[in-house]
């Protein structure tokens, strides 16, 4: 029976779930990056393919209504370059009225799969019946699923949180009605949609719903490291992880879990902390308008920071620059003057050696 009310402390796990096969997607390593706004963007994306071990990008979530008008060679929502496969979209809807030409323009920019938004606990998106209140409105999160789910015939599927309160029921209904509309791929943010991301994460919540259904479901939220991967595999039973915060923090996580848990050939290599900060400087340069650089370059710099020790002292300085050009010269004199002893344990290999070029 699944009930949510009896949770299980830790399920042993004797071996690691491996490749998701959805349609015609492989996902190998299962390993996801997180939609998240202002950060999941092409020069996001393509620091983290550089240590690999990424099984499926993400964009962050994308409006149905003005994804139809928005250029996908300006836009800093869309811009994406080769190397960037396979890649998700994530939709943001409240109605399946906006969903058809949303989804005409994702086959036209050539998405891998299509994400449809269904946790985000933001009050501007719950004013919107969006985002996780479509949890409180099944009837027409129903509606959107099965619209979508006619409109394309690549991979769906569909994030969620916990819901508003404990009630096991309500959230087994929601998953089944999910899988049965034609959802392939489920993944869950293990806090309650009041819950903050300072909440430790209700990861044997996911257990329960893996027991209800059959598609492959991906745990999110609250893993940071290697140990918290395996730890979340052990307590969740998932097929999957979804990596956020803790992959901008540091980009090399997804190469660490796919190589250490998973059993990936990939190399281990010695991570320039000020080399991996100039390279998202010069993609944020090379490919988007000024006028999206700055912003995204501080909301960047606010996670990357924590790898010091010191680090609030990076991101105050680049959040408070008022050019490109400054915020470079403010993180080049910070970089010269931390040594290595001043950053902060992370897990990784790290070198401060290099200065921002």
């Amino acid at each position: 029976m699944c009930s949510l009310m009896s949770m299980k402390a830790e399920t042993n796990v004797q071996t690691q779930p491996q490749a998701i096969q959805i349609r015609n997607l492989l996902i190998d390593p299962p390993l996801l990056l997180a939609p998240m706004a202002g950060l999941t963007h092409s020069a996001l994306r393509r620091i983290m393919i550089g240590f690999g071990g990424v099984g499926l990008l993400s964009t962050e979530m994308l409006s149905a209504k003005r994804l139809p008008t928005e250029n996908p060679r300006i836009s800093p929502y869309l811009i994406r370059t080769e190397t960037e496969s396979p890649l998700s979209y994530q939709l943001l809807t409240s109605t399946d009225k906006e969903i058809g030409r949303a989804i005409d323009a994702l086959h036209a920019m050539k998405a891998d799969a299509v994400d449809l938004n269904m946790g985000c606990p933001s009050r501007s998106v719950s004013k919107f019946g969006a985002g996780g209140m479509l949890m409180e409105r099944p009837d027409e999160a129903r509606s959107i699923v099965t619209e979508a789910r006619k409109r394309t015939a690549l991979p769906l599927t569909a994030k969620i949180r916990l819901g508003s309160d404990a009630d096991s029921g309500k959230l087994k209904t929601f998953c089944t009605m999910l899988e049965g509309e034609g959802v392939d791929m489920l993944t869950v943010h293990a806090r309650f949609k009041h819950e903050p991301f300072a909440r430790n994460p209700r990861w044997a919540y996911i257990a329960e719903i893996k027991e209800c259904i059959k598609i492959p479901v991906i745990a999110n939220g609250g893993v940071f490291s290697v140990e918290d991967a395996e730890k979340c595999l052990r307590v969740s039973v998932a097929d999957g992880l979804m990596l956020g915060r803790g992959a901008v923090i540091r980009p090399w996580l997804f190469a660490e879990i796919a190589r250490t848990v998973f059993g990936r050939d990939i190399p281990e290599r010695v991570v320039s902390l000020p080399d991996v900060y100039a390279g998202f400087f010069e993609a944020l340069n090379a490919d988007y308008r000024p006028v999206y650089r700055l912003g995204r370059l501080k909301e960047f710099t606010h996670y990357f920071a924590r790898n010091y020790k010191f680090g609030h002292s990076l991101a105050t300085r680049v959040q408070s620059s008022s050019s490109m050009d400054e915020a470079r010269e403010r993180a080049g004199t910070f970089f010269a003057n931390n040594s290595k002893e001043s950053i902060a344990a992370t897990g990784a290999k790290v070198s401060d050696n290099e200065s921002i070029g």
